[in-house]
């Protein structure tokens, strides 16, 4: 069993772990945006059975629930939430390396923050997540979005996912090939509107994850660098393998020059991130509303990888353009807006809290930059946050 890293050293993490939290802390308190209003109720569960408790005990009272890790994919309301408030509060990182098989098998509970498990794998010589650094958050979410940065996606490492099922109140075991990944999307949610069991489950979905379950090959050497800009950081051409700690510091060296490492000092991380998601588009619709530099990459299945470290092939017919491109072409530079919320000075595409925006701010902002991709470009950007109490 593999220790993991401390969390005072998180680049990503800690900034959120050292906010005091009262015994009812507003949505503000608890979100990497810092906005949110009251919540009528809140736990800390310290167990997959304390946990559990909660989502079943909410559900049979018919209580609206939204179970947080790191909040850093959140836009909550300034009414607040008139429901219970759940955090996952459990840690650890337990790897098993197997020399047979050249893999570690390593089991995460969802509300271990996700930085320090890359932290982890890299110190330990687990090969094939160390692109994902930085990334805010806890690793319960990162099936939930198929989180990827960097040419690296979870879905090339994921093994499988244990949920409560809230519809069959039960815990189930979800393989890789039961999550139906995409990017940005997965089963999981995709629950949160599909409407499955006749209701609607958002703001947490039908599925609650309680640990993640990774397939990592043993190596100090990285997967191959797949990203143009992060091989140029390196200095090496695409497809090489360099240290997977290289990797990983200069992963983290890009994600902070564009302020998407927390840092409570810099209002430029007071966000979720990217708020949308690049667009994937038919070729043919590619061709009739993009301009002919907009940036075009091709769409790559991630879930089809042969082995860890390989290449993903390409999704025929499909290609993918950049959501930044999109709002900086169509008039949105770095810093745009006035006052309180504000695009980050570093990315475009980067919603932020300048230290005392409201959600009111944060969506109004959102629903100028849509509305003036969608007139330039016809274009629909698609938020990536869960908005909680809102609608884009």
């Amino acid at each position: 069993m593999a220790e993991p890293t401390t969390p005072g050293t998180d680049p990503a993490g800690a900034a959120l772990a050292e906010r005091p939290v009262g015994p009812r802390p507003t949505l503000a308190d608890l979100t990497t945006l810092r906005v949110g209003g009251p919540v009528a109720a809140y736990a800390e569960t310290h167990s997959e059975a304390e946990l559990v408790d909660a989502v079943r005990g909410a559900d049979e009272a018919g209580t609206p629930l939204l179970v947080l890790g790191g909040g850093s994919n959140v836009l909550a309301a300034d009414a607040g939430f008139d429901g219970i408030v759940v955090r996952d509060a459990r840690r650890g990182v337990d790897g098993v390396a197997d020399s047979s098989c050249a893999g570690a098998n390593v089991v995460v509970p969802a509300g271990q923050p996700w930085d320090e498990v890359v932290a982890t794998a890299v110190a330990e010589g687990w090969m094939g997540v160390e692109a994902l650094s930085g990334i805010p958050g806890s690793t319960g979410a990162t099936p939930v979005q198929n989180v990827g940065a960097y040419g690296q996606e979870v879905a090339e490492t994921l093994s499988s996912v244990r949920v409560y099922d809230r519809l069959e109140r039960r815990t189930r075991l979800l393989a890789v090939g039961e999550l139906g990944l995409g990017y940005r999307t997965s089963l999981l949610k995709r629950s949160l509107t599909d409407g499955t069991g006749g209701r609607p489950w958002g703001p947490t979905g039908r599925y609650v994850v309680l640990d993640v379950t990774f397939q990592l090959r043993l190596a100090t050497l990285s997967a191959p660098v797949r990203y143009a800009e992060l091989a140029r950081s390196l200095g090496v051409d695409v497809g090489t393998r360099v240290p997977a700690a290289e990797v990983r510091e200069a992963v983290l060296a890009l994600r902070r020059g564009k302020g998407m490492v927390l840092d409570p000092e810099d209002h430029d991380t007071w966000s979720a991130g990217s708020f949308f998601t690049n667009p994937v588009l038919p070729v043919a619709l590619a061709e009739e509303r993009l301009p002919v530099d907009a940036p075009r990459f091709p769409v790559t299945d991630h879930t089809a990888i042969g082995q860890i470290g390989g290449a993903a092939p390409v999704v025929e017919g499909l290609v993918k353009t950049s959501a930044a491109w999109l709002i900086a072409h169509a008039g949105f530079e770095k810093g745009f807006g006035e006052g309180r919320a504000t695009l980050s000075t570093k990315h475009p595409l980067a919603l932020t809290n300048r230290g005392s925006a409201t959600a009111a701010d944060l969506l109004a902002l959102a629903r100028t930059v849509r509305d003036g991709v969608r007139d330039r470009f016809g274009i629909e950007l698609v938020p990536e946050p869960v908005l909680v109490g809102l609608e884009l």
